[in-house]
């Protein structure tokens, strides 16, 4: 099965996976989502989301 899993598995303040750009539920429900909405986050979302800079405003200080 394709995985977008980059073995950095720690979660980020947007609720992101650091390494893959996953959700908690997307990385535990991966497994169970068919072909085409895994490519589809692989090819589309993921990329997205590896591409918008932190919102500054959810820092925890």
């Amino acid at each position: 099965m394709l995985t977008p899993c980059t073995g950095v598995c720690t979660i980020n303040q947007r609720g992101l996976c650091d390494g893959c750009h996953r959700t908690l539920d997307e990385i535990a429900g991966w497994s169970q989502m068919d072909q085409a909405r895994r490519e589809e986050l692989m090819d589309e979302v993921l990329p997205a989301r590896a591409d918008t800079p932190p919102d500054p405003a959810r820092r925890v200080q």
